[in-house]
């Protein structure tokens, strides 16, 4: 069940770029017909150049390096747990100790009751996040294509960019990084309103928390749904920080790897930039913590208050029964 909703989870963000190339492409056309006019641009364009078309759907570089991730992980996880043992070996036993750790490390944040709800989405997000980032830093990414502008003289000729490369870092592509920000949306809402209930849903973010009286009281109410407005807000926002987070510093840092790699030229271009791949390595794999960590601490913060309460009663209740029990028993023997 799990790895069905991780599957359909894939689908859908992939399902979204293609989604919003297809209804832009004029947008993404027009992009690539300025990339052909200004021959003298260096660095990453913001719009992703469209490779070829099925139909009517334009299917973009960004989008290529999404489908071989999903692609890869669908199939080394079956093939990791394909002859699973009671102590794992090889591909399972690195398969089981990073989803293990990564669900122990969201337990203690957000508790194991809600990780055990919502575990499938955060794992999900989390390693495809990490192995999209990784991939972009595979040599071949953003260098082979068609458009090579060459620079330099005819006995060392160098090549600066192109302007349609055939693969291109998944998340430096807005489309992607939105397509996962507005599908955590949705799932935090679904999330929220099975915890809450909506009427609990809009007590949470408006409901009055306190025990003043008299013309204090009706201030603070006035000022508690002053602040659920701003919370409103501030939830409706989120999908746009999450994803323009990822984006920014993804697509920065691609950006950064290019510019170091022609300032060192033909000769010694890779070696000036292998430095920064050692960091580009820790900044994807800080920005997919980053992304999982929000989007369940967001998803803690609206359904702790449900959570909390309905694991006290059932951890208490048991207790409760047991102690009254208990002075039930002692009073009949005290009674004997």
């Amino acid at each position: 069940m799990r790895l069905t909703k991780q599957l359909i989870l894939l689908a859908l963000m992939l399902g979204w770029t293609s989604w919003t190339f297809a209804a832009d492409p004029a947008g993404a056309a027009s992009a690539h017909g300025a990339g052909d006019a200004h021959a003298e641009h260096h660095g990453l364009p913001s719009a992703a150049p469209i490779v070829f078309n099925v139909g009517p759907l334009p299917v973009t570089n960004s989008m290529l390096v999404t489908w071989l991730v999903a692609l890869f992980l669908i199939i080394f996880a079956r093939i990791a747990m394909a002859n699973s043992k009671e102590v794992p070996q090889g591909a399972q036993n690195f398969w089981e100790w990073m989803v293990e750790s990564l669900q122990n490390f969201l337990g203690g944040i957000i508790g194991k009751e809600l990780v055990g709800k919502t575990f499938w989405f955060f794992a999900t997000v989390f390693i495809f996040i990490l192995f999209t980032n990784w991939l972009g830093l595979v040599p071949g990414v953003g260098t082979i294509g068609w458009g090579a502008h060459q620079t330099g003289t005819a006995i060392l000729p160098t090549f600066d960019h192109l302007e349609r490369p055939l693969f291109r870092g998944g998340n430096a592509d807005l489309n992607m990084t939105s397509a996962m920000a507005m599908i955590f949306f949705v799932c935090w809402t679904v999330w929220a309103l099975k915890s809450n209930g909506p009427g609990g849903f809009i007590s949470h973010i408006f409901g009055y928390r306190g025990d003043a009286q008299g013309g204090m009281r009706f201030f603070l109410i006035l000022v508690f749904i002053a602040v659920g407005v701003l919370e409103v807000i501030s939830i409706l926002f989120r999908p746009v920080s999450l994803s323009f987070r990822l984006y920014g510093n993804i697509f920065a840092g691609e950006n950064l790897l290019e510019s170091m790699a022609m300032m060192g030229g033909a000769m010694f271009g890779w070696l000036v930039a292998l430095p920064f791949y050692f960091m580009e390595l820790i900044v994807g794999l800080v920005q997919a913590l980053v992304f999982t960590l929000l989007t369940a601490i967001f998803t803690s913060l609206i359904c702790s208050h449900g959570h909390d309460e309905h694991h006290e009663e059932h951890e208490h209740g048991p207790e409760c029964d047991h102690d009254h029990g208990h002075d039930h028993a002692h009073g009949k023997t005290a009674a004997h």
